[in-house]
């Protein structure tokens, strides 16, 4: 007979939260607000080191697209921003992290039940690690986006401390939740519009309502029409190279065929990661064609791929198959990662979003250049919407960073200890204070690293292609 171990006695909430107060005495919030800096520091070096495990012919569109603008370069440096963290002291307070939490890799999608929702969408550099990470990169994302849009410093000031309370007062809120209760939070997107309606101008409900529709129109069908044209009475990918490449233009003769035959072999195994309930539902597709696609800023270069799959009733299903590196955040915070990168951030999604596609899975496996990589996969497009940061006005910045802000601890709430974390944060403005005078350092130091590319390719140094 199986014994059942007796467990041992959780620590109350008054401990949990006193140890939180005693990080904050090891590491006061004067510390947590100081930048990295120092000769050593080499941004271009960083980036240039993730160069030799992507896609040679994509580096300078990443290069090209980082060069567009210091917050372009900003959603591109997610690794020179992690060296810059682990250079100062952390609290030592750990939850699951985004790894990438700017403002950018928040936005709508739908979920399951078919509601429109708000959260952290990106999940890429997902690992566990200090708390103050994401909340700092979310608050310098903010100062870059502000100095771009030529918000004044006071006005800037507001901003980002407007996010750092937002985090804080969430935090402490939810630390007077229940487990089931923060598992359950979410942000419903529309319902929340008409929350904030009266303090939105008329041009702006008409916007983010617009917005909205946009986002629920955006799935699968849409793709298909976007993405494709009808050759000999089948839908083909359409091909815009280098930003979409069909496979059959990637690979000549038998080549397209092996490749065709791996993603094949790819949708084997990433069934098996599936709930049982789910492979019902994916055995009903069948695969169609693909194509190489470049998507966002920081991971141009990395292999994606789109997939058309067909259902028996001719509906279309495009699945997004994209290569999971290690996490930029890995080799500064400690800790067993995943033994797929895949599933590190399968499982670091499942764990900050409220909800999560239902196609969600991993896969690893050998390319036609019989290199092993980890791949994660998801839907293409399921009411996926994001925010035009460039058009913001200063209260419809400051609206949206709070916005991330409650979503980012509502996350950090599931991943981690909320009562240690409520703790170290504190009733007063102290935390608010500390994280804008490092957004402040860390917006001027991105200008300066953004500065250092764009000399470097005017040197010749870097090879870059713009407007792809």
């Amino acid at each position: 007979m199986t014994e059942i171990a007796v467990p041992t006695e959780m620590p109350s909430r008054a401990e949990l939260f006193e140890r939180g107060v005693q990080a904050r005495r090891s590491v006061p919030l004067d510390v947590i607000a100081e930048c990295a800096s120092g000769s050593d520091r080499d941004p271009l070096a960083l980036l240039e080191s993730q160069a030799s495990s992507r896609v040679a012919d994509l580096v300078p569109v990443r290069y090209g697209r980082m060069a567009a603008s210091p917050f372009a370069f900003f959603r591109g440096a997610a690794l020179v921003m992690a060296d810059d963290l682990s250079r100062t002291p952390n609290s030592g307070l750990a939850t699951q992290l985004c790894g990438d939490a700017h403002l950018s890799n928040f936005g709508l999608y739908a979920t399951p039940e078919r509601k429109l929702v708000f959260d952290v969408n990106d999940f890429d550099e997902t690992f566990p690690g200090p708390f103050e990470w994401d909340v700092k990169r979310l608050a310098a994302s903010l100062a870059v986006a502000a100095g771009g849009n030529d918000f004044g410093r006071k006005v800037r000031k507001q901003i980002v401390r407007a996010c750092a309370a937002e985090y804080r007062e969430t935090m402490i809120g939810q630390s007077e939740c229940t487990e089931l209760e923060i598992w359950y939070a979410h942000i419903d997107a529309e319902a929340q519009l008409d929350e904030i309606r009266n303090l939105l101008d008329a041009s702006t409900r008409k916007r983010v309502a617009k917005t909205l529709d946009k986002s629920w129109n955006r799935n699968s069908s849409q793709a298909l029409a976007k993405l494709t044209t009808t050759v000999d009475g089948h839908p083909r990918i359409v091909s815009t190279p280098p930003l979409i490449v069909p496979i059959e233009e990637l690979f000549a003769g038998v080549d397209a065929d092996d490749a065709n035959r791996e993603l094949v072999d790819r949708f084997r195994s990433y069934r098996e990661t599936l709930a049982p309930s789910l492979r019902v539902l994916f055995d009903r597709f069948q695969f169609v064609e693909a194509a190489r696609k470049v998507v966002g800023v920081g991971s141009v270069g990395t292999r994606s791929w789109i997939v058309l799959l067909r259902g028996q009733g001719e509906d279309p299903l495009f699945l997004q198959v994209k290569e999971a590196q290690r996490s930029v955040l890995e080799a500064y915070v400690g800790g067993s990662s995943c033994a797929n990168q895949g599933e590190r951030v399968v499982c670091g999604q499942r764990l900050m979003q409220a909800a999560s596609d239902i196609f969600l899975g991993w896969q690893r496996g050998k390319g036609v250049d019989g290199v092993e990589r980890d791949f994660y996969i998801r839907q293409l497009r399921d009411g996926k919407g994001s925010a035009d940061i460039t058009t913001m006005s200063p209260e419809l910045m400051t609206l949206y960073g709070r916005l991330c802000a409650r979503v980012l601890a509502h996350a950090h709430a599931r991943g981690g200890d909320r009562f240690a974390i409520a703790g170290y944060l504190g009733d007063d403005k102290s935390f608010d204070k500390a994280i804008h005078a490092f957004a402040e350092d860390s917006a001027e130091q991105n200008t300066r690293d953004h500065g250092l590319l764009l000399e470097a390719i005017d040197e010749g140094r870097i090879t870059a292609r713009k407007g792809l």
